[in-house]
C-alpha cells in the first residue's frame, strides 16, 4: 500500500487519529522539523486562500482596509497592559541576539549566538499585534476626524503551545486580525458585534457550518478585553471549536499607549478599541465538521477543485477524442466560474483516480467514457453520496451549478441537524457529569456566573463554558444554577472543546 493509499482510522475507533489520517490522506499538511509547527501543502493552502479571499471581500465591504505591522515587538510593549502580558507571557518566543557565529559542538562544526550581538532590548515574536498597532495609532490619531480607523492585517503569529494539533493549535499559524479605533463606546461595541456577524455569515454561507454567536465568561475572555464575543461550532464528536472571536477592548490599550483624540468640543479623550480574528484553525473546523471515514469532504464554495473530469479511454485514438470532449466540458464549466480540472494521467486506473479525488474532498466527479460521448452527456458522482446520474452536455454548466448548490445546502442542513440532535438541556450537575462521559455534545444549562466554580467544573470534567448565546436566550428568572443552586444569571453552553 502506498503512502497515498494509507488506511484512515474510523471516527468511532479514534476520532483524533481519524482527523490526522484525513489530513495526511488529503495531502493538506506535513510535519515540520520545528516541533509544533506545520508545513501547509498546496491543497491545504488553497483552502485557506479561498477562506482568505472571501473574508477579505467581506471586510472591505464593511469599510476596512489592509495594512501590515512588524513581526518583532519590543518586549517592553507587552508590559504596558497588565492583563495582556499576563495572558500571553507563557506563550511568547523571544529574540535576544541578531547574529550567529561558528563554533564546535561535541567536536563537530556548529553555530551559537554571537555574544557581541546581544540586543539592548529583547524582541517578542508577535503572539498578537495589539501592542505594536496601538503604539502606531498614537501617532496616527489626533482629532475626531481621524476616527474611526478600520484596519485589518493578514499575518502569521507565534504562540509557544505545549500541546499542538495541525491547523487547530500550532506554534506558528496564519490568521487575520482586525484592529479598530473609535470615538465612542457605542461605536466600538457596534463594530465588535458587526464583525462577529461577518464571521457567522461566512461560517454558514461558505463553510456550511452553523455557529452559535455568544459572549465569553471572564475566565475565557481575551487578555485585555472588556468583552469577548465568539462563534462556536460543533464538531462531529460533539466537541466545540471556537471558530472566531471579536473583542471589545474598551479603552485599555488606548490608556496603556496614551492614544487620545480631541473631540468636536475640543476635549481630549481616550479612544475606544476593538480587535477580531480568525485563523487557519478554520481549515481544521471544516475537516472535523464534514469529513468522513473515506477522507476529506469539502463544501463546494471552499473546494479548490469543485469538479474533476475523469476521461476513461482504451487506446491512443480513443484517448485523444475523449480528451477533446472532456476539455469542451471543462471550458463550459470554467466559463461560469466553476473550478474544474481534467485528470489526464495515464499511469493510474480510473478506480485509483476516483479514490484519490474522494480523499481530497472534490465535491463532484464527472466521468467521461465512449458511451457518454456518444450520448453527449457525462456521468456524475457526488462526494457526499447518492446514486450516480447522467448530465447532458447541453446545459451542463447550469446543471453542475445546481448540483454544487444542492451539495452546499445539504452539508449545512446535515451539520445543523447534528448540532440540534447533540445539544442537551441539563438542570443538575450530577446529570451533566453522567451524560458528558457517555455522549459528547453541548449542554445548555442555567448558570450563575462564578469564575471559581467554572474552574472547578473544568478540572472535574474538562468542560468549559463555551459562551452565553446571544440569540434565543430564554427567560432566566426563577431558574437556579445547575451547579450551585444559586439564582441563575444566564443560560450557558458547556462542552469539551479544542
Amino acid at each position: 500500500m502506498s503512502r497515498h493509499e494509507q488506511s484512515i482510522t474510523s471516527r468511532e475507533t479514534d476520532y483524533s487519529e481519524w482527523y490526522l489520517d484525513v489530513l495526511k490522506a488529503g495531502q493538506l499538511f506535513d510535519y515540520s522539523p520545528v516541533k509544533g509547527c506545520m508545513v501547509i501543502r498546496p491543497h491545504g493552502f488553497a483552502i485557506w486562500e479561498a477562506m482568505k479571499d472571501d473574508l477579505d471581500r467581506r471586510f472591505k465591504e464593511t469599510g476596512h482596509v489592509n495594512a501590515y505591522f512588524p513581526l518583532l515587538i519590543p518586549m517592553s510593549f507587552l508590559s504596558k497592559e497588565a492583563e495582556h502580558v499576563e495572558g500571553f507571557a507563557k506563550e511568547c518566543a523571544v529574540v535576544t541576539h541578531h547574529r550567529l557565529r561558528a563554533c564546535e559542538i561535541d567536536g563537530k562544526p556548529g553555530v551559537e549566538p554571537d555574544p557581541t550581538s546581544k540586543l539592548e532590548e529583547p524582541l517578542v515574536l508577535r503572539p498578537t499585534s495589539e501592542t505594536i498597532i496601538w503604539n502606531m495609532y498614537r501617532d496616527w490619531i489626533s482629532g475626531h476626524r481621524d476616527l474611526p480607523i478600520l484596519i485589518n492585517q493578514w499575518a502569521n503569529v507565534v504562540r509557544w503551545e505545549m500541546k499542538t494539533r495541525p491547523f487547530l493549535r500550532t506554534t506558528e499559524f496564519l490568521w487575520q486580525e482586525g484592529h479598530t479605533a473609535h470615538a465612542t463606546q457605542d461605536e466600538a461595541v457596534e463594530e465588535t458585534v458587526k464583525m462577529l456577524g461577518v464571521y457567522a455569515d461566512f461560517a454558514e454561507e461558505i463553510m456550511a457550518i452553523p455557529v452559535v454567536k455568544g459572549v465569553k465568561t471572564a475566565n475565557e475572555r481575551f487578555a485585555g478585553a472588556l468583552d469577548t464575543y465568539c462563534i462556536e461550532a460543533m464538531m462531529q464528536n460533539g466537541w466545540a471549536l471556537q471558530a472566531g472571536t471579536s473583542h471589545f477592548l474598551g479603552q485599555n490599550f488606548a490608556k496603556a499607549f496614551d492614544v487620545t483624540f480631541q473631540d468636536a468640543d475640543g476635549e481630549r479623550k481616550h479612544v475606544w478599541a476593538t480587535s477580531w480574528g480568525v485563523s487557519t484553525r478554520l481549515v481544521g473546523a471544516v475537516i472535523m465538521a464534514h469529513s468522513d471515514d473515506t477522507g476529506l469532504v469539502l463544501p463546494p464554495k471552499l473546494a479548490p477543485i469543485q469538479v474533476v473530469i475523469t476521461p476513461i479511454w482504451k487506446g491512443e485514438a480513443q484517448r485523444d477524442e475523449l480528451l477533446d470532449y472532456a476539455y469542451g466540458v471543462r471550458d463550459e464549466l470554467k466559463a461560469v466560474g466553476i473550478r474544474v480540472q481534467v485528470d489526464t494521467r495515464d499511469n493510474m486506473k480510473p478506480g485509483a483516480k476516483y479514490f484519490e479525488w474522494e480523499r481530497k474532498g472534490v465535491p463532484l466527479r464527472l466521468e467521461v467514457g465512449p458511451r457518454d460521448m456518444q450520448k453527449e452527456s457525462v456521468f456524475a458522482a457526488r462526494r457526499i453520496g447518492g446514486k450516480k446520474f447522467p448530465i447532458p452536455v447541453a446545459g451542463v454548466a447550469a446543471r453542475v451549478q445546481e448540483v454544487l448548490a444542492e451539495i452546499q445546502q445539504e452539508m449545512l442542513d446535515k451539520a445543523l441537524a447534528f448540532r440540534q440532535e447533540r445539544t442537551y438541556r441539563c438542570d443538575s450537575y450530577d446529570e451533566f457529569q453522567g451524560l458528558l462521559e457517555s455522549q459528547g455534545g453541548w449542554y445548555l444549562v442555567p448558570w450563575c456566573d462564578d469564575s471559581e466554580q467554572e474552574d472547578i467544573i473544568k478540572a472535574e470534567t474538562r468542560a468549559t463554558v463555551r459562551c452565553y448565546p446571544l440569540e434565543g436566550q430564554e427567560e432566566i428568572e426563577g431558574k437556579v444554577c445547575f451547579k450551585t443552586g444559586k439564582p441563575a444569571t444566564h443560560m450557558a453552553i458547556f462542552a469539551r472543546s479544542y
